[in-house]
């Protein structure tokens, strides 16, 4: 299966339904949530979505006659979504108890039925009719749809079927080794290196100002509302700018190379050094990791990934020699052989070799 996430492209009372989607979506998120904690506390019982639902129909959308005006498919994947979420809560370690949504934070809605895409980036959905997006979209059937607004814009996202088999793209280099890093985000085996851009410290100023001008206006205020956006908008640029690496190094790995190895980093443990963590999370090694896997998936490359405490800094390339290399020394000096390299190119030869070991 491969995913699509694109922006649409939506006048005004096309944005009007969308944000009724959403809004039905998130009050029948906080309804059956509300009632699943009322009914837990006075009968230690957990209702399921279907339960939930047929209440839905007989309690809740009687008295509000604007349910009727979206789709039947937002209220029941909202419920689904809560089920989903009470179960991960007692099934799974450290899962939070599930919270009320918020008005204008993570607004999304789901759809299915009579989806059908017109003329490369058009798309026809239920209830809310004929949208164009700003992509072309594959030409291929698609069953359900997920919108959700981010920073004042509609996105759609869907999935669709690649085919039994990855498609394999010709390969330059069959293996290829990759050390992850601060300054410089990947360094290759090959001595390819890509830089960091670190878009958080770049706009960093700038959302430190923006974030100023929220918090002194007036809560509820029109220009809060309008700064809020300024802000969000301000972020998702920065995210967008990561992401836009992230793509096009993981897609670079995939589609050129047979087999890459890469470091299983614990990017937690590392978020704990206070002094690196911002930059730490500025580089988004965690997405790197998951961009590769499934590109490796896509393109019939394999992703090796070796052990977290495989001491590939400490190890000489030339001639295996391990010795200790503190973060502060940049440059390997074998005290064996005399052989000097950068310390990242170093780790990287290291990680290619892992393989033939």
């Amino acid at each position: 299966m491969k995913s699509i996430k694109t922006k649409l492209k939506v006048n005004n009372q096309q944005k009007t339904i969308l944000a009724k989607h959403a809004g039905v979506a998130r009050h029948a998120y906080n309804w059956g949530l509300a009632t699943c904690i009322t009914e837990y506390e006075s009968n230690k019982k957990r209702l399921s979505a279907i339960t939930l639902h047929k209440r839905l129909v007989r309690e809740v959308k009687s008295e509000n006659p604007w349910y009727y005006e979206v789709s039947k498919c937002a209220p029941q994947q909202a419920l689904r979504d809560l089920e989903r979420a009470f179960k991960n809560f007692l099934t799974i370690p450290k899962r939070g108890f599930p919270v009320f949504k918020k008005k204008g934070k993570k607004d999304s809605f789901y759809l299915e039925g009579s989806i059908k895409i017109l003329q490369g980036n058009y798309i026809k959905l239920p209830r809310i009719g004929i949208v164009k997006t700003y992509e072309i979209l594959p030409s291929l059937p698609v069953k359900n749809v997920t919108i959700s607004k981010r920073a004042n814009n509609w996105y759609i996202s869907f999935k669709y079927d690649l085919g039994p088999e990855p498609t394999p793209t010709l390969k330059q280099r069959d293996i290829i080794g990759v050390d992850l890093g601060i300054n410089t985000l990947a360094t290759c085996s090959d001595g390819s290196k890509f830089a960091n851009i670190k878009a958080y410290r770049q706009a960093k100023k700038q959302l430190v100002r923006h974030q100023r001008a929220v918090s002194k206006k007036v809560i509820g205020s029109k220009n809060r509302r309008k700064a809020v956006k300024k802000l969000a908008k301000l972020h998702k640029k920065v995210a967008d700018i990561r992401a836009d690496a992230l793509h096009k190094l993981t897609s670079w790995l995939a589609k050129n190379h047979s087999t890459i190895v890469i470091e299983d980093l614990n990017v937690s443990g590392m978020l704990k050094n206070h002094k690196l963590a911002s930059a730490i999370a500025d580089c988004g090694f965690y997405e790197f990791k998951r961009q590769l896997t499934y590109k490796c998936e896509w393109y019939g490359s394999e992703l090796v990934i070796v052990d977290r405490y495989y001491p590939s800094s400490q190890i000489c390339s030339n001639c295996g020699h391990q010795q200790k290399m503190p973060l502060h020394l940049r440059t390997y000096e074998c005290s064996e052989c005399g052989f000097e390299t950068d310390r990242d190119f170093n780790a990287a030869v290291n990680l290619k070799n892992y393989v033939n070991q």
